[in-house]
C-alpha cells in the first residue's frame, strides 16, 4: 500500500482565489478542503474581470483562504508533502500572485513545488468523480473542454498525454455566453443567466421564431467558431430593439443561442468519437455546469455510443477551484522520476507564471 500524499494546491488564474488540500494515494483521492473566494461582486460593476483588481484581491485573500483551508482540513503546513499552483494560462497579474505565494510557501517550509496547467486541472476534476463513483476512466479518453477562455477537444491516450484535435478559432464558449448576456442586458456574470433562461424557459417565448446559425457544423474538422454566432444574436436584437424589454423574447433568444452552441459542440464531439474511438468521454471546464449540454451530450452518447463511459465533474468542481489542481498534481507526481521529484525542491527559485502556457 502506498503512503498517502497530502497536496496543497493554489488557483488564482482569474478572479477566484482558491486553496485546497487533497489526500491521495494510488487508489483514492480525498478532498479534505476546497475553499473558493469569489470576486464576482467586485468585477460586476465593471462588466468583466479587471486583471489588476483581481490581483489585488488575491493578495488580500490568499492568507485568509489558506488559513481557512488548513483549518477545515485539520492539517498544518508541516504535514503537507507537495505544493501545486496554477502557473498558466490566465491573467498574468493574477497568476503571478498565486505563483509567488506558492513559491514563498515552498521556500519557507522546504516543500516540493510543481506548476499545473489550468486546463489540465479542469480535465482532472473528472478523476474525483471517478474516485467517488468507482467507475474507471479508461484510455484513450476524449475531453470536451468548455470554459470562459477555452473550447477544445483534447485526446488523451494516457495520463498527461494530450493531443488537441480541435479548438475554437475565435471566441471560447463561455466568452460567447457572456457577450450574448451583455447584448441582452443580463448583467455580469451573464453566462449562467443565459443558460438558466435557455434551459428553464421552454414554452416561454414560443411565439417568437428565432433562427441562429450553427457555425462550422459541417466544416469537416473538429474546430469551432462562436464569434459569428454572437454577432448573429446582435443583428437579431438590432432588428427588434423594442423587444429587448420583453422577457419572453429574451428567453427565446437565450434558448436558441444555447441550442445552437450545444448542437455544434455535441456534433463535433460525436464525429471525433467516430474517428478516434475513445473509451471514455470527459466534460470539463466552467461551461460543463450547463445542464442542457451535460444532459444532451449524455443522451447522444447513450443512443449512439452506449459502450463509452461518460464522466462529468461535480457542479462544485466545474468552476475554477484548487481541488482540481491538486488532482492533476497527484498524477504528475506519480509519473515523475525520482530525479524529477528532486528538482521540484528548487522550483521556488525557477517556477514562473505564463499567461499563454501550453499544455504538455
Amino acid at each position: 500500500m502506498s503512503t498517502p500524499l497530502n497536496i496543497l494546491a493554489i488557483e488564482t488564474s482569474c478572479d477566484e482565489t482558491s486553496v485546497a488540500v487533497l489526500r491521495s494515494d494510488q487508489n483514492s483521492l480525498q478532498i479534505l478542503s476546497n475553499i473558493v473566494s469569489s470576486q464576482v461582486k467586485l468585477h460586476a460593476q465593471w462588466g468583466g474581470v479587471v486583471p489588476n483588481l483581481a490581483a489585488r484581491e488575491h493578495v488580500k485573500n490568499l492568507p485568509t483562504v489558506l488559513g481557512q483551508t488548513l483549518e477545515q482540513a485539520k492539517i498544518n503546513l508541516e504535514k503537507i508533502d507537495l505544493i501545486a499552483v496554477v502557473n498558466g494560462p490566465g491573467l498574468i497579474p493574477a497568476l503571478m500572485i498565486g505563483t509567488n505565494f506558492a513559491k514563498t510557501l515552498s521556500y519557507r517550509h522546504q516543500k516540493p513545488l510543481i506548476g499545473i496547467h489550468h486546463i489540465e486541472g479542469h480535465i482532472y476534476a473528472n478523476w474525483i468523480s471517478q474516485s467517488i463513483s468507482g467507475e474507471k476512466i479508461k484510455f484513450p479518453a476524449l475531453s470536451l473542454v468548455v470554459s470562459g477562455g477555452h473550447t477544445q477537444l483534447v485526446l488523451m491516450r494516457d495520463h498527461l498525454k494530450y493531443e488537441i484535435v480541435g479548438q475554437t478559432l475565435d471566441d471560447a464558449v463561455g466568452e460567447a455566453f457572456d457577450k450574448v448576456a451583455r447584448i441582452l442586458n443580463l448583467g455580469y456574470p451573464g453566462g449562467p443567466e443565459v443558460s438558466r433562461r435557455g434551459t428553464y424557459s421552454v414554452g416561454r417565448g414560443a411565439n417568437f421564431e428565432i433562427s441562429l446559425p450553427r457555425p462550422m457544423l459541417n466544416s469537416g474538422n473538429f474546430d469551432f467558431s462562436f464569434s459569428g454566432l454572437k454577432t448573429a444574436v446582435l443583428y437579431e436584437t438590432q432588428k427588434h430593439p423594442d423587444k429587448l424589454k420583453d422577457e419572453n423574447y429574451i428567453n427565446a433568444v437565450c434558448r436558441e443561442f444555447q441550442e445552437a452552441v450545444s448542437e455544434v459542440l455535441i456534433k463535433k464531439t460525436l464525429k471525433a468519437i467516430e474517428q478516434f474511438q475513445p473509451q471514455s468521454i470527459l466534460l470539463a471546464g466552467g461551461v460543463s455546469a450547463n445542464s442542457h449540454l451535460r444532459e444532451n451530450l449524455g443522451k447522444n452518447l447513450t443512443e449512439k455510443f452506449p459502450g463509452i463511459n461518460y464522466f462529468i465533474p461535480d457542479l462544485s468542481l466545474t468552476g475554477d477551484n484548487a481541488a482540481m489542481i491538486a488532482v492533476a498534481a497527484h498524477f504528475r507526481w506519480q509519473k515523475m522520476s525520482q530525479a524529477g521529484k528532486k528538482t521540484t525542491q528548487e522550483n521556488w527559485r525557477t517556477l514562473t507564471a505564463n499567461a499563454n502556457l501550453k499544455m504538455s
